[in-house]
């Protein structure tokens, strides 16, 4: 009975132990489950739990969980939240070099962005995060911006022009649908569904897995894939857990970002065609419009963006960009 009592014990304290070894990162972002981001962020808490053999144990919540974007980076920042999927647009709200990284057509195509993004383009911005407390880890992807509207297809410019169009309040979105014409309306992402369903906008513009994942063909007739802008995530952690983690736990955290990064943009590319075949099965009317015509109106747009995010900063992601073009 005395070893059996000894053997319980010695059980329990190892129990304890390793609970106490146990470190729990919060990871937040703002879309639903059936979305590319939050597959890979599952399967980045997966595998950190299982290269860490437990000891590092990401709970991942979804979908708005913990607050909107900007509410999701300011608590990463503070540190209730460990980790973050922001847009360069919300993150340019803390650092402005983040922000000229939206520049309207900046990218012919998601093979060139992720060149540039991945590049000498992550390793400029790397340090420039730590000035915000914050760990740059993988870069991932939103991706290629698009346009819905309710009653009127797009097919040029004009078409845009005098629309109540919806956009986060990000100046790059904002600058770039005023450049339009459009009348340009600042919702968040928790209100968007709502204002559409009850016509307090015409229209909005988001990737379309974002525009299927959250159903808003529902409430949508028409795409025009204007491809307008291009949207990398940037996977970060707060800079002072990241400090609590052993060097061994940073290289697999840094390492399974970076995968799960690559397996984001893989499933982003998988599903842009198949969400596209559903959101015609729902009903949506596509278009294609030349983009030529779009892209000459973004002169008021970079000035914006320029004064926003600092005409420097602007003058080195397009040189980037630049160079990413000619490999």
């Amino acid at each position: 009975m005395k070893r059996w009592i000894q053997a319980a014990l010695a059980a329990a304290l190892l129990a304890a132990s390793a609970a106490q070894a146990q470190t729990v990162l919060r990871f937040a972002h703002y879309l639903p489950e059936s979305h590319p981001m939050a597959i890979a962020a599952r399967h980045f808490a997966e595998e950190v739990a299982k290269r860490t053999n437990g000891a590092l144990k990401v709970d991942v919540f979804p979908n708005q969980t913990l607050g909107n974007p900007d509410e999701i980076m300011q608590q990463t920042q503070r540190g209730a939240i460990d980790m973050a999927l922001p847009t360069e647009g919300q993150f340019g709200k803390f650092e402005k070099a983040f922000a000229a990284v939206m520049l309207p057509f900046l990218f012919d195509d998601a093979a060139h962005a992720r060149r540039a993004l991945d590049g000498p383009m992550h390793d400029w911005l790397a340090p420039v995060a730590r000035h915000s407390g914050f760990e740059l880890l993988g870069t991932w992807e939103y991706g290629f911006r698009d346009m819905t509207t309710k009653d009127k297809p797009i097919n040029s410019p004009a078409d845009v022009k005098g629309l109540k169009i919806r956009t986060p309040p990000e100046i790059q979105l904002e600058a770039a649908m005023a450049a339009l014409g459009a009348s340009v309306q600042k919702i968040n992402f928790n209100e968007l569904y709502l204002a559409l369903s009850q016509g307090v906008v015409d229209g909005e513009e988001n990737p379309v897995p974002t525009i299927y994942s959250i159903k808003l063909y529902e409430v949508q007739k028409h795409l025009a894939l204007t491809h307008h802008i291009y949207q990398g995530l940037y996977h970060v952690i707060n800079a002072r857990t990241w400090a609590k983690l052993t060097p061994e736990q940073r290289k697999i955290v840094m390492e399974e970002s970076v995968s799960a990064g690559r397996l984001e943009r893989q499933l982003m590319d998988a599903q842009q065609g198949e969400d596209l075949a559903e959101l015609q099965k729902h009903g949506m009317q596509v278009t294609r419009p030349d983009l030529k015509p779009f892209r000459a109106l973004m002169g008021p747009a970079y000035e914006k963006i320029a004064a926003y995010a600092g005409a420097d900063n602007v003058r080195r992601v397009e040189e980037h960009a630049a160079k990413a073009r000619c490999r």
